[in-house]
């Protein structure tokens, strides 16, 4: 009523009576206080109000103030409403006798029951009451956020409650829901076909030869082959890694790599994308649950990751994409190397390696307080950096036929080869989507092939064939006769040397344009014979 009040008060001037009787007038005005205005219209009082000029301007009387609180209390019945009804998620409001006030089209679908069946009638006639986590919020007035909850059977939701406050009183509660059920289902079915496959994957690493499991990683350039030595020294430990390098770069090819050198072949190799997991079903899929932990739970009890990851690796893809709660935790498991399940009383030991990769500046994410700054130190203990695309041009036409010769069998097509232009148009390309881009547009090129013959004019970028400027006082014709990877460096030296004088010489700023490290940048300067 108050609030209700007090917005209608902006109305006042607008639907004010003309004053008719001066010797009615009562000293108010619009600093009047809410309580004196009451009392007034409740008296029966005409209150009057005065202008900017001290002038009385009119009165308002309790048939107006009733009438415009009517048509203010309407405009937010209309916006209320119209909330309701355009909201797709599942909202509950009962009042303290547990009657259903609001029913939302979203609790419609979640619980098959129409709102013209509840609405008035106690929430208890339609669900048991031990299932309804709503009646203890209006019991207890306790709030919750994002809590796993069994409303029926075979029907798991992530609830929030919280409970209606007048004044010192608790008037009813709302209660919002969203169905996880699927969810719980993919992952349990995911974590059964992962187990699956690590198994597999143990047998069949058995009969493997032991050889350089780098080999896996395609590419010859200077850059690509430093970064691999550092890994194979990496590898030699049982430290933390930290591996940095934009999306699509090879970021598990290379853990799977150091974790093949220094594990033996039956080891497991778990990864898990710290980004691709919901916040509430993060901690039950990486420590995993005892039986009956949690409504929807497996009836049996779940490993995680890292009870899988046991005498192993365990990969931690987009690991600044992983809550702060959770941060919390794992830097618990690094330290004790001990864990508890979801629901478990017992201390579970586990013994393996962490390979962390992310694609963001974790350093900017511990300033900004997104990412710990303790955690962060634990995982960077070795870190590298692989190299993006565009600055191993080199790589890019190894990288093309390998691609070309395992897409061409994938399809069954024979492809006689990649023409000169389309070559050029390749290397010219900035790769934002780096190896995997590369690969998808190969791959594009084969589907559209004729008669064993690549089109340029099917690669789905903007291609130009233009060569590559030369260095600088490079005679034409002996650049022509160079190699390949004469050309290559020479055109690298061109990008350095075009960068350092756009950042005035300074070294630190050229590194961080190229996206590479200061050490990187000495390196190629020291190797391309670049004068300071």
């Amino acid at each position: 009523m108050t609030n209700l009040f007090m917005n209608s008060k902006r109305h006042f001037h607008s639907c004010l009576e003309p004053k008719e009787n001066i010797s009615n007038f009562v000293n108010a005005n619009n600093n009047s206080s809410l309580n004196e205005i009451i009392t007034k219209l409740q008296d029966g009082e005409n209150v009057y109000f005065e202008d900017e000029e001290s002038k009385n301007s009119g009165f308002v009387n309790l048939k107006k103030l009733s009438g415009l609180l009517l048509e203010e209390l309407q405009h937010i019945k209309a916006y209320f409403h119209t909330v309701l009804e355009t909201i797709d998620e599942s909202c509950t409001v009962i009042d303290k006798d547990k009657n259903v006030m609001i029913w939302t089209k979203g609790a419609e679908n979640i619980f098959s029951i129409k709102k013209e069946e509840i609405l008035g009638k106690p929430i208890t006639d339609f669900f048991s009451p031990d299932k309804l986590q709503v009646l203890e919020t209006i019991e207890n007035g306790t709030s919750l956020y994002h809590s796993q909850h069994e409303a029926r059977d075979n029907l798991v939701v992530m609830i929030n409650s919280n409970p209606i406050h007048l004044n010192d009183d608790i008037i009813g509660a709302v209660v919002s829901e969203t169905d996880i059920t699927s969810q719980i289902k993919m992952y349990n079915e995911l974590y059964n076909a992962s187990e699956k496959v690590f198994n597999l994957e143990k047998e069949v690493n058995k009969y493997l030869p032991k050889e350089d499991p780098f080999q896996i990683i395609r590419g010859n350039s200077v850059v690509l082959n430093k970064t691999i030595n550092l890994s194979k020294k990496a590898a030699k430990t049982n430290t933390n890694i930290l591996i940095h390098g934009e999306s699509g770069v090879g970021k598990e090819l290379f853990a799977k790599a150091i974790h093949n050198l220094r594990e033996e072949s039956s080891s497991p190799f778990v990864a898990i994308n710290c980004g691709a997991i919901p916040e509430a079903l993060f901690e039950s899929e990486m420590f995993g649950y005892e039986k009956g932990a949690f409504s929807g739970a497996d009836q049996k009890g779940k490993k995680g990751k890292v009870e899988l990851a046991k005498g192993g690796t365990l990969f931690l893809d987009e690991i600044g994409e992983m809550p702060l709660d959770m941060q919390v935790k794992m830097l618990r498991l690094l330290q004790e190397r001990k864990f508890y399940r979801v629901g478990g009383t017992k201390e579970i030991e586990v013994d393996f390696r962490i390979i962390a990769a992310t694609n963001r500046d974790l350093r900017t994410l511990v300033d900004e307080g997104e990412f710990r700054e303790d955690l962060f130190y634990r995982l960077n203990v070795v870190s590298l950096e692989i190299p993006p695309l565009r600055l191993r041009p080199e790589d890019i036409i190894e990288l093309t036929h390998y691609f070309l010769h395992e897409t061409s069998i994938k399809y069954n097509k024979t492809i006689k080869g990649v023409s000169q232009m389309v070559m050029q148009a390749l290397l010219n390309h900035n790769w934002p989507g780096n190896i995997r881009e590369l690969k998808n547009v190969v791959e594009r090129l084969v589907v559209f092939a004729e008669d064993g013959e690549v089109s340029i004019d099917d690669l789905p970028f903007e291609h130009s064939t233009t060569k590559p400027k030369a260095v600088p006082n490079h005679n034409t014709n002996h650049n022509n006769q160079l190699s390949l990877n004469e050309q290559l460096q020479n055109y690298e030296r061109d990008i350095i040397i075009s960068e350092l004088n756009k950042a005035n010489g300074n070294k630190q700023a050229c590194a961080e344009q190229l996206s590479i490290t200061r050490a990187t940048l000495y390196n190629r300067i020291k190797k391309l014979g670049i004068k300071l």
